[in-house]
């Protein structure tokens, strides 16, 4: 493999470090003639997250719809037949989603080998029907499944095959995958009980050196990082924007990556980020299926070193882009088999909304039933696991198995206010967004360090203190001590009662009308909002 032609990197340092592409002159340098260039289009995804359907692009000026599989694969079939040589690729997190979830991921894998993709990385989201289902449908796919970093614990056994080689027009690319150790923890600990992930940049670091000798192009494929900001419009939110800075340092550790599509933060790259010492282009589209990524190289026909590039990210305009009718029809196959999903549950008042990294209406909703169902003092949801908005009106099963698309049950456990007070300020740092909470009222500084931030923290008008009691109810997620929360596994489970998504079903068959709660739960003082 060749890495980065060197008067690139010159156009980088010239240019800045986010400044390059391929309109920029290059200086002057011994360039290879048209006829003998090689060009080579590759297209990534990741993080689609059964992201099928089209919604209204709200946070956009110029476009009405964006995203929706089926309008993706026609892009994607477009630049087939226009591009030389085109690879598909994905970068982990394919399940969620009510038919991935009723399916246990055979759909997702149905439309990605309808779609032609040539390669993946494992996700974290792969494991939430837990790591044997993941395994059979992995080793069912035609295209390989990448963890060069997944092993059977306390063994040196692989999980997951490292990389692969893949051939088209005489170029041939390896392509490796890996999952960071980050990524890991947010997946229910006892779903990969067996297994390891374990130090990617040794992982990555023995795939290459396999495959230097053997291939034109290295391309790696992670899931790393910062966890995504679940929200609609998270895109054009200047607070939610997450950095790289894994990536970024995974290709400075290892010596010889051309490419690396990222995923898992849906850190939107509009450009490639060029690496300033070793060269590797690096991308990351911001998820949900609402942009394709796109990477042309070209490549001198002798060295194989890349001379030219030109990246971006291209919206799937729903509006403009006629739906593949592969895809719909595998669509709809699936939805008739499971139409009991369209079945009305409830009306909602008014549209419920995710926020992030503030309080929000159907956060304070969930955690409200999560109290109304156990009795419990005290209600938590993680603002990660809200998946989708609820529509104001007529409510249907699969817009609640959308909006919480996760397979665990509603835990109720005993904890103090120490540990309370601890999973609140874990929660305050917006690493891994914001609990939800009823039962309490909290007001909190952001102006004061991490882990320091809560001003005032009560349960019905009277101060919370460190050797309080209290029952909480919450998600198996959040009680096994996902996303670092690890002030919740501290306590036994005292009871369950039942799947998250059937609790809140009930909720709403039992109501009827559901009415948007009161906020005012959780407020930044005055001088930090």
């Amino acid at each position: 493999m060749r890495r980065f032609h060197f008067t690139l990197l010159l156009v980088f340092l010239v240019t800045g470090f986010y400044g390059c592409n391929a309109n920029d002159p290059a200086p002057a340098a011994p360039q290879a003639s048209v006829q003998d260039d090689t060009i080579v289009t590759l297209l990534f995804t990741n993080d689609v997250e059964s992201a099928y359907d089209p919604i209204p692009a709200f946070w956009l000026d110029d476009i009405s719809m964006i995203g929706g599989i089926a309008e993706m694969t026609t892009l994607i079939e477009t630049l087939r037949a226009s591009e030389p040589n085109v690879f598909l690729f994905d970068s982990g997190d394919i399940f969620t989603g009510a038919l991935a979830k009723l399916t246990h991921g055979k759909l997702a894998f149905e439309l990605m080998i309808t779609m032609g993709y040539d390669a993946m990385a494992i996700g974290n989201h792969e494991f939430e029907y837990g790591h044997h289902i993941f395994e059979w449908e992995k080793n069912r796919a035609p295209f390989p499944v990448l963890g060069a970093n997944f092993f059977y614990k306390d063994t040196d056994h692989p999980y997951a095959q490292a990389h692969t080689i893949l051939e088209r027009d005489g170029v041939r690319i390896g392509v490796i995958g890996i999952m960071g150790q980050d990524a890991a923890t947010a997946i229910i600990p006892s779903y990969i009980a067996p297994l390891d992930v374990h130090d990617p940049v040794e992982a990555v670091r023995k795939s290459v050196a396999e495959l230097r000798d053997e291939v034109d192009l290295i391309v790696l494929l992670t899931h790393q990082g910062k966890t995504a900001p679940m929200q609609t419009d998270a895109e054009t939110d200047p607070r939610l924007q997450r950095d790289i800075d894994a990536d970024i340092a995974l290709a400075g550790a290892v010596e010889g990556i051309d490419v690396l599509f990222a995923g898992h933060a849906d850190a939107g790259t509009p450009e490639p980020v060029v690496h300033p010492e070793t060269g590797t282009l690096i991308m990351q589209t911001y998820g949900q299926a609402t942009h394709l990524g796109y990477l042309q190289l070209t490549l001198d026909s002798d060295t194989r070193a890349i001379t030219k590039y030109d990246g971006k990210l291209i919206p799937v305009e729903a509006s403009r882009l006629e739906p593949d009718p592969k895809i719909l029809a595998k669509l709809r196959q699936y939805r008739d088999a499971h139409a009991d999903i369209m079945v009305k549950v409830g009306t909602t008042e008014a549209p419920l909304i995710r926020r992030y990294i503030e309080e929000s209406d159907i956060g304070n909703l969930f955690a409200d039933v999560f109290v109304a169902a156990t009795g419990a003092d005290i209600g938590f949801v993680h603002g990660g696991s809200l998946r989708k908005d609820l529509p104001q009106g007529d409510i249907r099963l699969v817009d609640i198995l959308d909006s919480y698309p996760f397979v665990d049950d509603v835990n109720v456990k005993e904890m103090s206010g120490s540990q309370i007070r601890r999973a609140l300020e874990q929660s305050l740092t917006f690493e891994r967004g914001m609990l939800q909470l009823s039962g309490l009222e909290m007001t909190y500084d952001l102006a004061q360090p991490k882990y320091s931030r809560i001003v005032t923290l009560e349960k019905d008008g009277r101060p919370v203190a460190d050797s309080d009691r209290f029952t909480v109810a919450a998600p198996g997620f959040l009680t096994e001590g996902g996303d670092l929360y690890d002030s919740f596994p501290e306590s036994e489970v005292i009871r369950s009662v039942g799947k998250v998504s059937d609790v809140i079903i009930d909720y709403f068959r039992n109501q009827g009308v559901v009415a948007v709660p009161e906020r005012g739960r959780q407020w930044p003082v005055a001088d930090s909002r």
